[in-house]
């Protein structure tokens, strides 16, 4: 079940909803009041899970992204990393789509040349996965890929916390994660402590529609674990009116843990999300979108 966006945006994607999807354009999205020469340039690679399933994942990337100062990079157009054709088994497809999207990211680098470019910044584990196979180094030179909650965690931002607001972390099988312990860096960022709730969700992108009777299976166990960190922070089953949150850095094991809202009464969300929310403010969604509209986007002839 796809999660709706907030009331008042239209259910677009992140590109639609900024107006950057010409693929004949390189979006650069940045606060000019923050920017300055020591301003870290970064690519954002959104992938599909941030860009067409949770649309408010890549969006909320982007805002984290404007509010800490950094020039945001976003490839031109649509871009699948051709992770799901590998998985499939259709490899021919899918290293087809990885070498294309590499082949325009050298374009990219070199139309931008005069822009150093350091970090390749993801929101999801899967496009970690497939894009880590892309020689990035080769690409912007001495660049390295980080998701964006250590890179976040690096610029020092912190919550404050939530009187009331206890948090699970469900740590995707495709950890985005690769550079610091990812407890750590959502407890860093959510000024609290922050518990491990272990177990698949039983998601893991379509193994769930493919095979539905061992999904379930997995599922049961996962829901035992989720009823025990519930147990464990309040002493009831479930969850009440939001006291215990759940939060992933995966787009398909939010899917996948959305499941289980009914039966335990936990609510799930990104981390990401949840700390522009908090940081961002009440409406942060249009509040950023007219801002980098009025401004806020340089369009770059690919």
């Amino acid at each position: 079940m796809k999660k709706p966006m907030p009331a008042g945006l239209p259910s677009q994607t992140t590109r639609a909803m900024l107006g950057v999807e010409d693929d004949k354009m390189i979006p650069i999205l940045r606060d000019v009041s923050k920017v300055n020469e020591e301003s870290d340039a970064v690519f954002y690679f959104p992938g599909c899970g941030s860009e067409r399933l949770f649309s408010q994942v890549g969006l909320a990337t982007l805002a984290m992204l404007y509010e800490v100062g950094a020039e945001t990079v976003l490839p031109p157009g649509y871009l699948c990393c051709g992770y799901p054709q590998h998985s499939s088994g259709d490899t021919e497809k899918g290293q087809a789509i990885s070498t294309a999207n590499q082949v325009l990211f050298h374009r990219l680098a070199n139309t931008l040349n005069y822009m150093d470019i350091k970090t390749v910044i993801v929101s999801c584990g899967t496009c970690m996965d497939q894009l880590l196979k892309y020689q990035f180094e080769s690409i912007f030179p001495g660049c390295r890929l980080l998701d964006i909650h250590e890179y976040l965690m690096e610029k020092g931002v912190k919550m404050q916390g939530i009187e009331g607001q206890q948090y699970l972390y469900h740590e995707p099988c495709h950890t985005p994660m690769k550079t610091y312990q990812s407890t750590e860096v959502a407890a860093s960022l959510l000024g609290t402590e922050v518990t491990l709730s272990d177990r698949c969700c039983g998601e893991a992108g379509s193994f769930a529609v493919a095979r539905p009777d061992i999904a379930t299976q997995v599922r049961f166990r996962k829901e035992e674990e989720i009823t025990k960190g519930i147990m464990e922070l309040t002493g009831e089953e479930k969850a009440v009116k939001g006291n215990v949150k759940m939060l992933t850095s995966c787009p398909a094991c939010q899917q996948g843990l959305e499941r289980y809202s009914e039966d335990t009464g936990i609510e799930t969300d990104y981390i990401v999300v949840e700390v522009a929310n908090n940081i961002l403010g009440e409406n942060w969604q249009p509040k950023f979108i007219d801002a980098v509209k009025e401004g806020g986007i340089e369009r770059v002839l690919l």
